[in-house]
C-alpha cells in the first residue's frame, strides 16, 4: 500500500465481547461439519499460531499466516472463527479499498481482511503481532506530525512562566481531564 497519512481509519471497541477474556483460550475445536477443504488442518493452523505466538512474546518478530493460500472450506473458516472467537478492538481503513483488522478472542493474533475497490477479498491473514503493522505510524511521519502540531500552536499566545515550566505535568492534566467514549474512537 501507498502512504497511510492521510487516511481515515475508524478505531472501535465492541459493545461486547464473544469470550470472556484474552485468557480462555478454547478448550476442544470441533472439526468441521463438511470433509474436504482443511478438515483436521483448522488444529493445524491454531498449534501453528501458538508457535508464533510463543516467538513474539519471547522476543521475536511478529508474523503472518496467509489464509487465502491454504484450502480452507467455509466449514474451515468458520469452525476457525469459532475457535479463535473476537477480542474488543476492530479497525476498519479505507484505502484503495476497506481493510478490517479485528483482534481475536486471543490477544496479539488479528484477523485482517483487504478488499479492493470492487469488494473483493484479495487477501485475508492471521497477523500475530501486538497490533496490525499497517497502522503502524512511520517515524518520519511522526517527525513531520510534530513539526505540524507546533506550527499550529504558532497562532496561539506564550504560556506564562509558571505553566511553561511545568508544561509537561499542565498538558497532562488537560488531556486527563478529557474523556473519550470508551466505544469509538477516531483517528483521521
Amino acid at each position: 500500500m501507498s502512504r497511510l497519512r492521510d487516511i481515515p481509519i475508524r478505531i472501535e471497541s465492541r459493545d461486547h465481547v464473544d469470550r470472556p477474556s484474552h485468557t480462555e483460550p478454547p478448550s476442544h475445536i470441533e472439526p468441521p461439519a463438511r470433509s474436504g477443504g482443511l478438515g483436521g488442518g483448522v488444529a493445524a493452523i491454531l498449534s501453528e499460531a501458538a508457535g508464533l505466538l510463543e516467538t513474539l512474546a519471547n522476543g521475536g518478530q511478529p508474523a503472518m499466516i496467509d489464509l487465502r493460500s491454504l484450502p480452507m472450506s467455509p466449514e474451515d473458516r468458520a469452525a476457525l472463527q469459532g475457535a479463535l472467537g473476537k477480542g474488543e478492538v476492530h479497525v476498519t481503513l479505507d484505502a484503495d479499498g476497506t481493510s478490517t483488522f479485528y483482534e481475536t478472542g486471543i490477544a496479539g493474533l488479528w484477523w485482517v481482511e483487504h478488499r479492493d475497490r470492487a469488494d473483493t477479498v484479495i487477501a485475508e491473514l492471521l497477523e500475530i503481532a501486538r497490533f496490525p503493522a499497517i497502522l503502524d505510524t512511520a517515524p518520519d511521519e511522526i517527525v513531520t506530525s510534530a513539526a505540524a502540531l507546533r506550527a499550529l500552536l504558532q497562532p496561539f499566545p506564550a504560556a506564562p512562566p509558571n505553566v511553561a515550566a511545568h508544561n509537561t505535568s499542565a498538558a497532562h492534566s488537560i488531556f486527563a481531564a478529557q474523556s473519550v467514549p470508551k466505544d469509538h474512537a477516531t483517528r483521521q
